[in-house]
């Protein structure tokens, strides 16, 4: 383990203990680190297009996480089921995920503008265009990954509990909600911390898409950092302060994510 674990401290531990540290330094480059002590994160709470990237990121990640595993849950049922060429149609859903971020923005970006051209708008017009196409853009990418997670659960259902609800006189709707989600739990987790992470985090798809147009308002956290530090001038302390504070907030959403469904996956 000894290579793994040097890598890893490498690549990761040490770039993570310098990034805090420059958080509380004014800088340009590593060298020239000034410290000045909380001054960046002062900076980065009275920052109005922080405060907005973060709302935004918030609303857009609890509409991505309802409609993500709704529909891949959804999904996953109809082709568990005696559907034919069930195997076609999953490859199908699952291959938006092999396509990379910024190619699937520019992709969104075309069909939405396309379609909005009809009315005399881009996406760019209204703020509600843009955080309603990355919506669309991320389920259009995630669910397939997600049903197969869901599959993979549903397939490792006992069919002897299906069959004791049906004797017992169980209809679809209760047997779906006695049985199958409970035992779906651990898929459950799994799929809402993926969609969590991936839909807070989210940069490729929303540079390519809106690039925060119009006026910053579809920014979110990460597109955000990444203008603060490479687009503002003497501001690489305040980018930093930011990318520590948006770890944070990531990591905490994510721990407690994990904990509820966990302790509701032991109750199941």
């Amino acid at each position: 383990m000894l290579p793994t674990l040097a890598a890893f401290a490498a690549f990761f531990i040490v770039p993570f203990i310098m990034g805090i540290y420059l958080s509380f330094n004014k800088f340009t480059t590593v060298s020239n680190a000034e410290w000045i002590g909380f001054g960046n994160y002062a900076k980065a709470f009275s920052n109005s297009d922080f405060l907005r990237a973060l709302g935004f990121t918030s609303l857009f990640t609890v509409v991505s996480v309802i409609t993500v595993n709704l529909f891949a849950f959804l999904l996953a049922l109809a082709l568990t089921s005696a559907v034919r060429g069930k195997n076609v149609f999953r490859t199908i859903f699952f291959m938006p995920n092999l396509i990379g971020g910024i190619v699937l923005g520019y992709i969104w970006n075309l069909i939405i503008n396309g379609v909005l051209a009809n009315f005399g708008v881009d996406i760019s017009y209204s703020a509600k265009y843009g955080f309603w196409g990355l919506v669309v853009l991320t389920n259009w990418q995630l669910i397939g990954y997600m049903m197969v997670i869901y599959i993979a659960g549903l397939q490792n259902i006992p069919r002897d509990l299906h069959e004791a609800a049906e004797i017992d006189g169980a209809t679809r709707f209760q047997t779906l909600k006695n049985v199958t989600v409970p035992m779906l739990m651990s898929s459950i987790t799994i799929c809402t911390f993926l969609t969590l992470t991936n839909s807070f985090k989210l940069f490729d798809q929303n540079l390519a898409l809106t690039a925060g147009a119009p006026a910053r308002k579809t920014a979110m956290l990460a597109l955000d950092i990444y203008n603060t530090f490479y687009g503002r001038a003497g501001w690489q302390g305040v980018g930093q302060a930011k990318a520590v504070i948006f770890f944070l907030i990531v990591a905490l959403i994510a721990f407690a994510q994990l904990k509820i469904t966990s302790s509701r996956e032991v109750e199941s």
